[in-house]
Order: structure tokens, then C-alpha cells, then sequence
């Protein structure tokens, strides 16, 4: 069963290629969806997948890159209104 969220993440992520490796990471895990930088200097994902590569990616963003510094991670299962067929940056 598809499942799609939304993921902030707070911390040193921005100009640090996490949108870059959260890219990797996600096509690695057969994700797709979106990363992009926010205004407030977060990064947002929305994600689309099974169960189980979603909780993946959870788990991954709670550590990032090395390059980056995650302090906080929020996520919310949100409705499926678009279908995505690759992950990119935005």
C-alpha cells in the first residue's frame, strides 16, 4: 500500500547537499517525491512509497548527510493527490 508524507527538517541543511543526498538515498530505496529548500532555512520532502521504504527514509533523515546537522525532524502522512514516477529537487 502506497503511502505519502511530508518531512521538515530543521538543523544545518541547507548548502550542505542534503536535497542532493536525500535524492540518492530515496531512489536508492525506490522512493518518489520531492526535496526542497524552504524560506525559513528548513528542508522539506514529500515522499511516496510502500511502508517500509518510507520508514527508510524517516530514519535516514533523522541523520542526513554527513555534511549536515540535523536538529529536529517533523513528518505527517498527508493525501495522495499527485502521483510521482521519480524523485527530484526542487
Amino acid at each position: 500500500m502506497t503511502r505519502r508524507i511530508k518531512l521538515l527538517i530543521s538543523g544545518r541543511v541547507q548548502g550542505v547537499y542534503f536535497r542532493y543526498f536525500t535524492q540518492k538515498k530515496a531512489k536508492q530505496l525506490g522512493v518518489n517525491g520531492f526535496a526542497r529548500n524552504l524560506p525559513d532555512g528548513r528542508v522539506e520532502i514529500v515522499a511516496e512509497a510502500d511502508h517500509e521504504p518510507i520508514n527508510q527514509l524517516i530514519e535516514w533523515s533523522h541523520k542526513g548527510p554527513i555534511t549536515a546537522r540535523v536538529d529536529q525532524v517533523e513528518f505527517v502522512d498527508i493525501e495522495i493527490d499527485e502521483v510521482f514516477t521519480t524523485f527530484e529537487i526542487r
